[in-house]
């Protein structure tokens, strides 16, 4: 069985991510800020064995042993926020969109749930949810 689970994705400028996810998602940041004031490797931590790593590109392509990277803003991955209210949902669009992400999915009504997507700077779309129980 693992002991950890990383979701890794790749990006273009290490302080604009940063920023993005720490502030804009307050997502806790792990490790002492390297020179650049950001730390390195730049992981966040989602729950006690989650965490998200976000990797320069280049560096990124030399872990897949020099394979492709796909285009920004191509995903076959949707990564999913779940939120305790539509209103949840309709204001973390907003701020995801205020610093450079991009609403694909505008937050809606749907028959499952509330919902919308958003991507982050560097296209990764994540879905904002508010699931009906």
């Amino acid at each position: 069985m693992f002991r950890a689970f990383t979701i890794a994705l790749p990006i273009v400028d290490r302080q604009r991510s940063y920023a993005f996810y720490q502030e804009t998602l307050g997502l806790e940041p792990v490790g002492a800020p390297d020179a650049d004031g950001v730390p390195e490797p730049l992981q966040f931590r989602l729950d006690a064995n989650t965490m998200l790593m976000l990797v320069p590109s280049g560096g990124f392509g030399w872990v897949l042993g020099g394979r492709e990277l796909a285009a920004p803003g191509t995903s076959e991955m949707l990564l999913s926020l779940t939120l305790d209210s539509a209103e949840e949902v309709v204001a973390a669009a907003e701020r995801m969109r205020g610093a450079g992400g991009e609403i694909v999915l505008a937050p809606a009504q749907q028959e499952w749930g509330f919902t919308g997507v958003v991507t982050d700077p560097d296209g990764h779309a994540w879905q904002l949810i508010n699931i009906h129980h």
